[in-house]
């Protein structure tokens, strides 16, 4: 299963990773040179949470902090087993 974001889509994203050396002019060096540049994923941040469906039931989701912080979705909210 590929890691998406089932509210948005978000998902994972390819960039550069980029190696430096050398110390930067403006703290006095001769500035920074880059030694080397690979390829790398930016993955999303996945939460596996549960989820409260407009028709009453819970389902397991993976959802991206955004989304959950946003408001986009409604947390299921655990009940007591009984109360005293």
């Amino acid at each position: 299963m590929a890691r998406v974001c089932e509210i948005c889509g978000k998902q994972a994203q390819i960039g550069n990773s980029v190696e430096t050396r050398g110390k930067a002019k403006y703290l006095g060096g001769v500035g920074t040179k880059i030694t080397g540049i690979t390829r790398r994923k930016f993955k999303p941040n996945l939460q596996r949470i549960r989820v409260a469906q407009p028709d009453g039931t819970n389902k397991r989701m993976w959802i991206c902090t955004q989304c959950i912080r946003s408001g986009a979705i409604r947390k299921a909210v655990a009940v007591k087993p009984f109360e005293v």
